[in-house]
């Protein structure tokens, strides 16, 4: 048995932190762990499938391509992100590590 928050990169570590937890086709889930980290400027993802996401601790303002104010997440929110809908992280937390659980469905190309 694993823990979500066991083997945690140090805080402050200079890139984000991901981890694989399960791939099965059409389906992966992995850990993400931010301190500070945002998306490069101008930078939004989009991606072929969905993702289901879970902030576990921490604090995050995600921003949508389609939208005209970013949503401040906080621990326990979650948001489904549809296929290609644009997004992107402004911020996160730089006091404390943002703790994600991230769930991609459809086509992951597992």
């Amino acid at each position: 048995m694993d823990n979500l928050f066991a083997k945690l990169p140090p805080f402050n570590a200079e890139d984000e932190q991901f981890l694989q937890l399960l791939a099965r086709p059409g389906l992966l889930i992995e850990r993400i762990v931010s301190s500070g980290h945002s998306s490069p400027p101008d930078f939004y993802y989009d991606q072929p499938e969905g993702e289901w996401v879970l902030l576990l601790q921490g604090e995050a303002l995600l921003r949508f391509a389609d939208e005209p104010e970013a949503r401040r997440l906080r621990t326990g929110d979650h948001v489904d992100i549809a296929p290609h809908r644009r997004h992107r992280v402004d911020w996160t937390s730089p006091d404390q590590r943002t703790i994600w659980l991230a769930i991609h469905y459809g086509s992951t190309g597992s």
